[in-house]
């Protein structure tokens, strides 16, 4: 009989237990499907924009408030996701915002008028908003930074292919079946992920399940975390250059089915399913992401994707017909998450002990640049049309891939 053990507290056993429990099979997957619905919700109006100004009777720059206002309330209540996340279980706060999520869907699905949707859509925003962040923050806190980067790219498939299904479905339904489908669809894949996460939290490891109590509330620890954030330089660096991306590659991308309907008279489903190739050009990155890391490392993956990024949307802009869309917007998805990844990374270990805090400070940054983005797009589209829009965005992915690449080369060392 093994006596070695016998000395050793018993509470340090359970821990040395704990520490040696893998996480189960379905949480990576089950948070993937949160993140699906989160991306999808996000993008699904993109195609809608111009069956919304028909049902509606306003504008197309009136319509993409349903984008900015998303946006407004995703990126605003991430700053108070971050600190509950910490505190309360990261898993867990995601598993009851799907649930909420829901509940926001299925008020967008019912609207009754354009004030009403607008209403849904800040809601969704506000709600949707912990999925993906707090998701990145747990695969931070429950996996190694050495296996992280393609832990992340496998979670990440769900953010992609929410992309594609919101951009194909959002476009589908314009043209088929009205635009309260898709709200529908969103809040039974938001109710099915919340439910299986509640489950699956009680089955999780006491290390998946870290939190930091006795620090006082939230509001206060908002208020300090950011502080204790912000005082880095670094973090400074990667907040500003998220807020860039967002700003001009999304305000570029939301307006892209439009520019394809409008300029060469395809259907808005032809024109949804063309944008959704930018999902599935995130997918062939994440296929590939070891080995272009290895490659290229992360300065070279900047430059690329942002090399990449701008030159496609130059080419959808200034395309002669509507097919030259397809490989453009396939490649704007590979160089986006060749950029956003290595940002992504970046961003887990801005303040590994508030990672939390971190990661949402992130997302609220790329959010708010989106909406900053998408509402000045909205002010110009209808007056100068969707070409600037894209040049724009073209030149400010460019500028943003050769700053960042350079600043990479001279971060501190993690």
């Amino acid at each position: 009989m093994n006596t070695q053990n016998n000395n050793i507290p018993a509470a340090t056993l359970d821990m040395e237990l704990d520490a040696a429990k893998p996480i189960p099979a379905l949480a990576i997957p089950l948070l993937s499907l949160a993140a699906l619905g989160a991306s999808a919700s996000a993008r699904v109006t993109d195609p809608l924009l111009s069956r919304l100004a028909l049902e509606f009777n306003i504008s197309i720059g009136d319509a993409s408030a349903t984008v900015t206002l998303f946006a407004i309330a995703y990126g605003l209540s991430l700053l108070l996701f971050g600190p509950l996340g910490d505190r309360y279980g990261k898993y867990l706060v995601v598993a009851y915002v799907c649930v909420a999520s829901a509940l926001a869907s299925l008020f967008c699905a019912l609207a009754l008028n354009f004030p009403m949707l607008l209403a849904g859509r800040l809601l969704a925003g506000a709600a949707v908003a912990a999925i993906i962040p707090l998701s990145m923050a747990w695969i931070g806190d429950a996996v190694p930074y050495h296996l992280r980067q393609p832990i992340l790219a496998r979670f990440m498939v769900g953010q992609m292919l929410g992309i594609t299904a919101g951009m194909f479905v959002g476009g589908l339904a314009a043209d088929t079946v009205g635009w309260r489908m898709p709200f529908f669809a969103l809040t039974l894949i938001f109710l099915i992920s919340g439910i299986a996460l509640l489950y699956l939290n009680r089955r999780l490891p006491n290390y998946a399940r870290a939190t930091r109590k006795g620090e006082g509330p939230a509001m206060r620890r908002l208020a300090t975390d950011f502080k204790l954030l912000t005082a880095r330089p670094w973090a400074r660096v990667v907040l500003l250059a998220v807020f860039i991306e967002g700003a001009f590659l999304f305000g570029a991308l939301a307006f892209i089915p439009t520019h394809v309907y409008r300029t060469h008279g395809i259907s808005q489903t032809a024109a949804g399913s063309l944008v959704m190739l930018f999902g599935l050009g995130g997918l062939l990155y994440a296929a590939a992401s070891g080995l272009l890391v290895k490659r290229l490392g992360e300065p070279g993956m900047t430059i690329c994707g942002g090399v990449f990024g701008a030159s496609m949307l130059l080419l959808i802009a200034t395309a002669p017909a509507w097919w030259w869309a397809i490989p453009a917007c396939l490649v704007v998805g590979i160089g986006f998450y060749m950029m956003h990844n290595t940002l992504q990374i970046n961003a887990t270990q801005m303040a590994p002990e508030q990672r939390g805090a971190a990661v949402s400070t992130f997302a609220c940054s790329l959010y708010l640049g989106q909406a900053a983005g998408v509402g000045m797009a909205g002010l110009v589209v209808e007056q100068a049309g969707t070409v600037p829009i894209l040049v724009a965005g073209a030149f400010g992915v460019l500028l943003l891939g050769i700053m960042f690449s350079r600043a990479l080369r001279g971060r501190p060392v993690q």
